[in-house]
């Protein structure tokens, strides 16, 4: 027969076992939302570098800082552009990554999760026999 106080402790370990595993799905949903800006980022730099790509070395680029436009020559507003494509392609692997390893944390709680279900599920059948 199972005793009350061994019902409890698989109560509150399945608890703490939940709260982990929700923080974890947390995280995962905030780096999706991370993930997502820095991949429009990503197409829009693609984009402005596309359309560098097609102006001629007299052509006349500005950059706006604050609220002025200040001028830029075309060889340094395209070497920005692929750094900032470099640096954002970087992030995306980063994010990629931590959510793949986030992803099997995830995994690995839900099955400690289920083993203590099922744990508790078989102390009350016990209990229901007895």
């Amino acid at each position: 027969m199972a005793s009350p106080a061994a019902v409890r402790e698989l109560q509150r370990d399945l608890e703490n076992k939940a709260n982990d595993l929700s923080k974890i799905q947390k995280d995962i949903a905030k780096n999706h939302q991370v993930r997502k800006k820095y991949t429009i980022q990503l197409g829009e730099n693609e984009l402005v570098l596309k359309e560098l790509e097609l102006l001629k070395e007299e052509a006349n680029v500005y950059k706006l800082i604050g609220p002025v436009l200040v001028k830029q020559d075309l060889a340094e507003a395209n070497a920005n552009v692929r750094k900032r494509i470099e640096y954002i392609s970087a992030e995306l692997k980063r994010l990629d990554a931590a959510v793949q390893d986030l992803e099997e944390k995830q995994n690995s709680k839900r099955e400690a999760v289920l083993k203590v279900q099922q744990r508790m599920q078989a102390l009350q059948a016990g209990k229901a026999k007895a």
